[in-house]
C-alpha cells in the first residue's frame, strides 16, 4: 500500500522562451503527459519558473 502521506517535488524541464502567462498555459501538457507516464503518483500544486544559471 503506498503512503498516501509522502510527498517529493519533481521538475519538468522544457524550453520555452514566451512569458510567464505562456508557460502557465502550455504546462498543462507536459504535465499531462508526465502523469500519464508515472500512474502510482498525483501531481497536487505545480508551477512555472525561470531556472537559476550558474558560471561553470
Amino acid at each position: 500500500m503506498a503512503n498516501t502521506n509522502a510527498c517529493r517535488t519533481e521538475h519538468i524541464y522544457f524550453e520555452h522562451t514566451g512569458s510567464m502567462m505562456q508557460c502557465m498555459l502550455r504546462a498543462p501538457i507536459y504535465i499531462a503527459q508526465w502523469t500519464e507516464d508515472h500512474p502510482e503518483f498525483r501531481v497536487v500544486r505545480w508551477h512555472c519558473s525561470v531556472p537559476e544559471y550558474t558560471d561553470i
